[in-house]
């Protein structure tokens, strides 16, 4: 099954290519995403990345967590559930 990271404190050039290229050094790569701000377009210095499973995440969080990426220590840890927005619980009363 498979199991999706929180990746934090990243630079705001890192690519997804490169966080596939480094997270497939701990196993296989399902899918990678960093956040961007839709009205700026640059990076938010965050993202995801989809383990193929629970062994090839939990190497990739004691791995990597506190590693040096693009000159700065990387987060990394489990994805918690998104939470919603104040505005999707406003919406959703009507």
């Amino acid at each position: 099954m498979n199991k999706k990271l929180y990746v934090g404190n990243l630079s705001y050039e890192t690519t997804e290519a490169e966080l596939t290229e480094l997270f497939a050094q701990a196993g296989s790569v399902v899918e990678t995403n960093v956040i961007f701000d839709r009205y700026t377009g640059r990076s938010k210095g965050f993202g995801f990345v989809e383990m193929a499973d629970e062994a090839a995440a939990t190497a990739a969080v004691e791995k990597f967590d506190g590693s040096e990426l693009g000159g700065r220590s990387i987060r990394v840890a489990e994805a918690r559930p998104r939470e919603r927005r104040q505005q999707d619980r406003q919406d959703s009363r009507w």
